[in-house]
């Protein structure tokens, strides 16, 4: 690949600067209108319901270290996370091959 010099690097950084900050001028120009709203509300309500069996799926495989984590938070804000790791070995086990450290 070929080498880039300083002035290049500048020169492509500051065109990316460029486009963002239209790209936001022109999001903050036109999110009020409600042609963009009913846009945006059609695009997300397709994207739930193509994605809903897989966001299921996923949750359905993770249903155990889901659960785990949620009981340890919540006996971590408690302070009595003790108690966490005499009641719930199993869920230990679970969060330590999930890599969340007790």
């Amino acid at each position: 690949m070929t080498d880039l010099t300083d002035e290049r690097i500048n020169k492509i950084l500051m065109q990316y600067e460029n486009k963002r900050l239209k790209e936001k001028e022109r999001y903050e120009r036109i999110k009020e209108t409600e042609e963009f709203k009913i846009l945006n509300r059609s695009r997300a309500k397709d994207h739930y319901y193509r994605n809903k069996e897989l966001k299921k799926e996923k949750y359905d495989n993770n249903k155990e270290f889901l659960t785990a984590r949620s009981s340890y938070y919540y006996y971590k804000n408690q302070n009595r996370i003790e108690d966490f790791k005499n009641k719930f070995p199993n869920k230990v086990k679970i969060l330590s091959e999930n890599n969340i450290i007790i």
